[in-house]
């Protein structure tokens, strides 16, 4: 085991960005070069390999995906400007959209999910189901795994949350019961859909190892994505990165524990 690890969380929007054009994800997650890797929004076509086995295919990741729920993405309009996409106001048929139905309207239907990508050894991962939150189309869960060292590994869980209006303080409280204390060596990474003082309020005895805007890729206002470590654990770096064509910027940090 290294004495140091990187780990880090990208939201890739499905792939594309808001009036669905594709960007490459695969050499987005090569430029962020993390060692463990969570990914959201990570669309699956039922057609084709999803974008977490492409990613692992390409980078040399060992995967473990789960859906959260069915999602649909639409080819470019003919109107797409040069922006990121209609984000204020989301035009239906356009872009990527978490929606139910079997109704044929053109788009390329599949599921979305998250991702957990790790180059070095980890234990069988395990789900934890967070339920769903009222006008939420997606099932919330997290992943939790650790990272095999002698001596004892570095548990490390990957999340996705609701939006703070659906309730995403009630779903930190529910994965809270399944977080190792703070004296263990531990790493949560992932979109939290929360700010960070909030955030740390909901889990004591975790601090924030990126400090940085993240959300809207292009002029970020606010950080929702984020990476938390119990101090146990050592941050040497921690960083937000530069976009790459979803909404949101990765996250990374680089860690050791004892």
């Amino acid at each position: 085991m290294p004495a140091s690890v990187s780990v880090a969380s990208l939201n890739l929007h499905g792939g594309v960005d808001g009036w669905g054009r594709p960007f490459d994800a695969v050499e987005a997650c090569r430029q962020v070069d993390a060692d463990v890797l969570v990914l959201q929004e990570a669309f699956m076509p039922d057609s084709e390999p999803g974008l977490a086995d492409q990613v692992a295919s390409a980078l040399g990741y060992r995967t473990t995906w789960l859906q959260m729920g069915r999602a649909r993405r639409y080819p470019p309009p003919s109107e797409a400007r040069a922006d990121w996409g209609p984000v204020w106001r989301g035009r239906p048929g356009v872009g990527m959209r978490v929606i139910p139905g079997v109704r044929d309207d053109g788009a390329q239907r599949g599921a979305v999910g998250i991702g957990l990508l790790s180059r070095l050894p980890t234990s069988e991962p395990a789900v934890i189901e967070l339920g769903r939150m009222g006008g939420d189309p997606l099932r919330r869960l997290a992943l939790r795994t650790e990272l095999c060292a002698p001596g004892g590994g570095l548990i490390v869980v990957g999340t996705h949350l609701s939006h703070i209006r659906q309730g995403s303080p009630l779903l930190v409280r529910r994965l809270r019961r399944h977080l190792p204390p703070p004296d263990t060596a531990a790493v949560l990474l992932g979109d939290m859909n929360m700010w960070g003082p909030p955030l740390s309020a909901l889990l004591p005895g975790w601090t924030r190892g990126v400090r940085g805007r993240s959300w809207p890729a292009w002029r970020p206002l606010f950080q929702i994505d984020h990476i938390l470590v119990t101090r146990a654990v050592t941050v040497h770096s921690g960083e937000v990165l530069a976009p790459f064509g979803s909404d949101h910027r990765p996250v990374r940090a680089v860690l050791s524990w004892q």
